[in-house]
């Protein structure tokens, strides 16, 4: 649409304002955009459903060589991995590995992260199994553990689809990162004191309980320690000093890193290959007429894919588990896209979170058909994948591959598994998700109230639970977040000339800087702005819930910098506005005498530069203290604005008579009247007729021609009907300090 066309529309509709000064924008502009080719747009959008499609026509077999070599290594981890965490969810090994086959043959199909390895977690195993305690103690003996968590992960993943497909992932960028490392470090925490006792042999108390009991009751058993502290202690040590061997070897022998990088991948395998070969050789002849063993291991864990088949959709098991939806979907959320963005931005490549909130949300919902519970992204696993030289996300079939195999032929070897060796992975692998001490030390260097957010989440998760910690991280972030944005930073400016000399020539430039030393060398000199001008920089989006603050910072600021218009010393106090006691009897002269030696204020200039947005509430707020600052100048006050980034702010401001050089005696005072009363005043209609006329007959178009005897030949950047909006804001202190465009000033 022509820009003439639009003005000419929205000049009709537009409070009476001129064609000729309203903002070269319009809602017809703005929906034109999502309108046009509908039938292009949803093509372009099924495509984007299948990111496969882009890389997979150009795949080869260097990119195979390293698919296959990543996909091996994380399906040896894998494999043991899923069944530890199976044990942490309080179900059946095999379910381990249902999750771990469908999360890793899925996500090829529809990420767009090539690091990123989904299946079960540790996070998510823990809280499926609180779920199901929770569900079975207020329904005992309606639904089995397997049941209740593959109805979860149906739910949950086809809530996470849905906003995929929605294209509102953007939710989650509300949650910052301390946020999300404190619920993970207190969780990590809690998940390696539950396994401690299995480590033991400790039992007798629930190990699901709060994290600090569960420390306290282990301390009070260590004396009952049984023997299978004889595999999970050996086991634990192990896989830590395999570790730090094969990592000071790398760095000893820097040529055969890679040797010692793969040695140590294998650890997992070989200390439960070793553990189990020892368990097998010593409780093979000992089992008792009970049927019992002297330490726990795996026992049977059937082969194959035995509970495929349509999930169990049962309306009353999914209104049990209404209330522990959320915490669920939100682990499913923010494990996932923190970790894959994490590898984005290490390994050089962007995420479309949407589109993994997709590659998740599938995978769940068709996981449930396999028996499968809620799986998301892991962080160990996939910083394996990627430090073994994944290049596409096809490796995730080498590993499904290897998880098939495990599956159905090394199950009877799994038989021997002892519990406490499984114990000891766990350990081993939710230690790397605790903050390291120099990770927390930057929250604290770089935002104390986040690093308070941290610690919050941590203790909240080890003295109440998971749940409590994950609402409490994110329910203080969102406090902090309102708080910003409510109490936003603004500062009044001054002036600060820096020169510079070259051989050729001498250059100087003036700088705005806040008036307050907050950020400023001591030692540098601030000039303020010309006797009568305020120069106020925002700081935040104009925004309703900050709007009635700025409005106090501005109008406080001129009744006690600048003088007032009407000299009330020695007017009587019965004539006194109720709210303006003014000073004692005695300190009337001293007023009078303090008011004269502040300067007449003639100009407010505002910096736009960091402001993106504006709504109504704001400029009504903008209106109201042009209304005070007027009545207590007792003269129009120019109000000019510097660097306005958007049309749709320039819209508003100009619906206000801002940019024009109107007046606020003439101008409407309510924008949008919360009551519509109308005594005493003529309709707001009839008024903005009569202030088109004003602007079309009076100063502006006086200004206007002044401002266009200035003009050049070029084209002005910035509209000539608006005189009062300026391209930067040197130029529109400049302007107000030479009085350009001064309405019925009189000094």
């Amino acid at each position: 649409m022509p820009p003439a066309a639009s003005a000419k529309r929205l000049g009709k509709r537009f409070i009476g304002y001129p064609e000729e000064i309203v903002p070269v924008v319009s809602v017809q502009d703005w929906a034109a955009q999502y309108t046009s080719s509908p039938k292009q747009r949803f093509m372009d959008y099924v495509v984007s459903l299948f990111p496969i499609f882009q890389w997979l026509p150009r795949y080869n077999l260097g990119w195979l060589t390293g698919d296959v070599i990543a996909g091996l290594t994380v399906g040896m981890v894998l494999v043991p991995q899923g069944m530890s965490y199976a044990q942490i969810a309080t179900l059946p090994p095999e379910f381990g590995l249902y999750s771990s086959f469908v999360g890793v043959s899925l996500y090829c199909f529809f990420a767009t992260s090539k690091d990123v390895s989904i299946g079960p977690v540790a996070v998510m195993s823990l809280t499926t199994a609180q779920i199901i305690k929770h569900v079975q103690n207020a329904h005992p003996n309606e639904w089995t553990g397997p049941t209740i968590a593959s109805t979860l992960a149906l739910i949950t993943g086809f809530i996470v689809l849905g906003i995929g497909l929605l294209r509102i992932g953007w939710l989650v960028e509300f949650i910052p990162a301390p946020a999300v490392s404190g619920f993970m470090t207190g969780s990590a925490i809690s998940i390696a004191a539950g396994q401690v006792p299995g480590l033991m042999g400790i039992t007798g108390f629930d190990t699901r309980a709060a994290t600090y009991k569960v420390i306290i009751n282990t301390l009070k058993g260590l004396p009952e320690t049984k023997l299978d502290a004889a595999w999970g202690l050996p086991g634990l040590i192990t896989l830590y000093g395999i570790r730090l061997l094969c990592d000071y070897l790398g760095k000893r022998f820097p040529r055969r890193a890679r040797l010692f990088f793969f040695i140590s991948v294998l650890r997992n395998a070989f200390v439960i290959l070793i553990l189990t070969i020892a368990a097998w050789l010593y409780t093979r002849h000992r089992k008792s007429a009970s049927g019992k063993y002297p330490i726990k291991i795996l026992q049977t864990v059937p082969p194959g894919f035995k509970h495929i088949g349509q999930p169990n959709v049962d309306h009353h098991l999914i209104a049990a588990l209404a209330p522990e939806l959320p915490v669920a979907t939100i682990i499913l959320l923010l494990e996932h896209i923190a970790i894959s963005k994490s590898f984005g931005r290490l390994n050089g490549y962007k995420i479309n979170p949407n589109q993994e909130l997709i590659a998740i949300g599938v995978t769940n919902t068709i996981g449930s058909c396999f028996g499968a519970y809620p799986a998301t992204g892991s962080f160990s696993r996939s910083a394996l994948k990627s430090k073994s030289g994944v290049r596409t996300p096809a490796a995730g079939i080498i590993t499904a591959v290897v998880v098939i195999v495990a599956l159905y032929g090394l199950t009877p070897a799994f038989y021997w598994i002892p519990n406490a060796g499984l114990s000891a992975v766990i350990i081993h692998a939710v230690a790397d998700l605790v903050a390291s001490p120099s990770q927390v030390y930057s929250y604290w260097r770089v935002s104390p109230l986040e690093f308070v957010i941290w610690v919050a989440a941590v203790i909240v998760t080890i003295f109440s639970s998971i749940e409590n910690g994950i609402y409490t991280s994110i329910a203080s972030s969102m406090a902090l977040l309102l708080l910003r944005i409510a109490h936003p930073r603004g500062s009044f400016l001054g002036k600060v000339t820096i020169k510079k000399e070259t051989s050729d020539s001498k250059e100087s430039r003036e700088v705005f800087v806040p008036l307050k030393r907050n950020s400023v060398n001591p030692h540098v000199k601030i000039v303020p702005p010309s006797p009568g001008v305020i120069v106020y920089r925002f700081e935040e989006s104009y925004l309703y819930p900050n709007a009635s603050l700025v409005n106090d910072a501005l109008v406080d600021y001129v009744k006690e910098n600048m003088r007032r218009g009407k000299d009330l010393s020695n007017v009587r106090p019965s004539d006194r506005p109720w709210n303006d006691p003014g000073p004692g009897r005695n300190a009337e002269q001293e007023e009078h005498i303090a008011n004269q030696k502040k300067p007449i204020l003639h100009a407010i200039v505002l910096d736009f530069s960091m402001v993106s947005h504006i709504d109504t509430t704001a400029v009504q707020a903008l209106i109201d203290t042009r209304t005070e600052v007027e009545k207590w100048a007792d003269h129009p006050v120019e109000f000019h604005f510097a660097t306005i980034l958007s049309p749709w702010i320039r819209r508003a401001l100009t619906a206000a008579g801002f940019g024009l050089g109107i007046s606020a005696s003439r101008v409407p005072p309510d924008l949008a009247a919360v009551v519509p009363y109308r005594d005493g005043r003529h309709d707001i209609a009839e008024q903005t007729v009569d202030l088109t006329s004003d602007v079309e007959s009076g100063d502006i178009k006086k200004t206007n021609s002044r401002l266009s005897e200035q003009t050049s030949e070029l084209e002005p950047i910035v509209a000539e009907d608006t005189p009062f909006f300026h391209i930067d804001l040197l130029s529109a202190v400049r302007a107000a300090e030479s009085g350009l465009g001064r309405i019925g000033t009189s000094n």
